[in-house]
């Protein structure tokens, strides 16, 4: 049994929390430069550059890609074989977003309760999902989520009649409704099958794959790449100002279901697609 202490993690999360909203990670570095390569629009070609040019600022005064800098989103992936030590989980990831928050000065914007809208002040809680896997390691991805992108989500319970059809139009539907208020060109995390908040965590989890990567899932794959083609017809393109790039990737991700349910989420990030890794 491997131990390791809870203030590790509030270290990694609060040093991950900065990086994300500065840096894009390099799977993003690699889409965005292959969209711009592949945009045919004079316009969209000048949003890319546009695009590019705060990505280079955002680098070089350390200041975050964009203003809104998320509701942190936290996947722990804890080896069965390991003890954490020195108090709770929920508290050192909430204290690693705390201290990511305040002392690298990104925006505040959670607030502790739906209606009375009261800001928390240092963007806690964050969003936490955890599983128990073998090993002896602590996995850690922070995903801060803007909302532009996130109000364009969308869970569809399809039936399962509807097919690889009703999959394909769900997600074709959310992307068109999202138009320009998701920041295109966008990523899309799809999550087909589970229950109805199964297939929500999975289209949310699809978003922190490298985009590039496909599933290993034959009609999978096929979906990911056709729907992508079918995403780019569309003409929102860059900033929704028209183009021929409207999304860089789109990840899928399956689950068994019900005999009776064809459960689809769609889960809409903007260009920066922000998150980061470490292993403990």
């Amino acid at each position: 049994m491997r131990e390791l202490s809870v203030d590790k993690i509030t270290e990694a999360v609060r040093d991950m929390c900065i990086e994300a909203n500065h840096e894009l990670a390099d799977d993003m570095k690699k889409a965005f430069s292959l969209g711009k390569e592949k945009e045919e629009s004079p316009l969209g070609k000048q949003i890319f550059e546009q695009l590019e040019e705060n990505l280079k600022i955002a680098h070089e005064d350390m200041i975050p890609i964009c203003q809104d800098t998320g509701m942190a989103v936290v996947f722990v992936n804890i080896g069965q074989d390991v003890h954490l030590t020195g108090g709770s989980l929920t508290d050192a990831i909430n204290e690693g977003v705390r201290r990511g928050y305040v002392e690298g000065y990104l925006r505040k914007s959670v607030v502790s309760d739906p209606i009375e809208r009261i800001n928390t002040k240092d963007n806690t809680p964050a969003i936490i999902h955890t599983e128990i896997v073998e090993g002896d390691k602590v996995e850690i991805t922070v995903a801060p989520k803007g909302f532009g992108s996130e109000n364009m989500s969308r869970v569809f319970m399809l039936k399962p009649a509807d097919g690889i059809e009703g999959v394909r139009n769900a997600i074709l539907t959310a992307v068109k409704d999202a138009g320009p208020n998701a920041c295109p060109p966008m990523v899309i995390g799809v999550g087909i099958g589970g229950t109805f908040e199964k297939c929500a965590l999975m289209a949310k989890k699809a978003l922190t794959r490298d985009a590039g990567s496909h599933s290993e899932i034959e009609w999978v794959r096929k979906l990911e790449e056709e729907i992508l083609e079918d995403i780019n017809k569309s003409g929102i393109g860059p900033g929704g100002l028209g183009g021929t790039v409207t999304a860089l990737a789109v990840n899928v991700l399956t689950y068994p279901t019900h005999i009776a349910g064809l459960p689809v989420g769609i889960n809409i990030c903007c260009h920066v697609n922000r998150h980061a890794h470490r292993e403990l």
